[in-house]
């Protein structure tokens, strides 16, 4: 089997790797459709169509496309990426010394003995902050770092000092539920992991 990420997140592509998956990265182009209003159905959307989009422009026998999307969510408020310094610092303020979901749904398109079929599921982790002061947010935002990132912040990076405590997958929060997408895989006799 062939697996594609069709991502390109830099930090999905460091999971997969990290985890011990081969791959190829081949990112979606596809102009993303949002029809759903509650969060996991969002990311398993969007998941979905970006799956879908690199399936049909370069799927092929004997291949997994793997898509994801993740999205931060506080008080039934979508977080995206912020637009702006001024943006990242309102978010970042809200959350603060409060507690917000993370979702990331996984879609794969799996292409095998002439038949085609599709898994999407989607995992859900609590992260909450500590307080943090004006001071320390404007330093955050000043680097740069939330503006690439679904609720101004990446947990894996200079802002992990003021993450409390997470309840749930922390791979789901840097993007990719990596173990659950291990056990889809095995569930459907395609271990990755023990392919020469």
């Amino acid at each position: 089997m062939k697996y594609i990420l069709a991502s390109a997140s830099p930090r999905r592509k460091e999971l997969l790797t990290q985890a011990g998956f081969q791959f190829e990265v081949i990112p979606s182009s596809v102009k993303e459709t949002i029809t759903k209003t509650v969060p996991s159905e969002i990311v398993m959307e969007l998941a979905f169509q970006k799956a879908e989009d690199v399936f049909r422009r370069y799927g092929q026998k004997n291949c997994v496309i793997i898509g994801a999307d993740t999205i931060v969510v506080y008080r039934d408020e979508i977080l995206g990426k912020p637009a702006d310094q001024a943006e990242a610092y309102d978010m970042l303020s809200m959350l603060a010394d409060r507690t917000h979901q993370v979702y990331t749904g996984v879609s794969l398109v799996i292409s095998r003995k002439g038949q085609v079929h599709t898994r999407t599921f989607y995992e859900s982790t609590d992260v909450t902050f500590c307080p943090v002061s004006p001071e320390d947010l404007r330093a955050y935002v000043k680097t740069g770092d939330p503006l690439d990132k679904a609720g101004a912040y990446g947990i894996q990076g200079a802002f992990a000092v003021h993450v409390k405590c997470i309840r749930g997958d922390y791979n789901n929060v840097v993007g990719l539920p990596v173990c659950r997408l291990y056990q889809e895989l095995r569930d459907e006799y395609l271990s990755p992991l023990s392919e020469p």
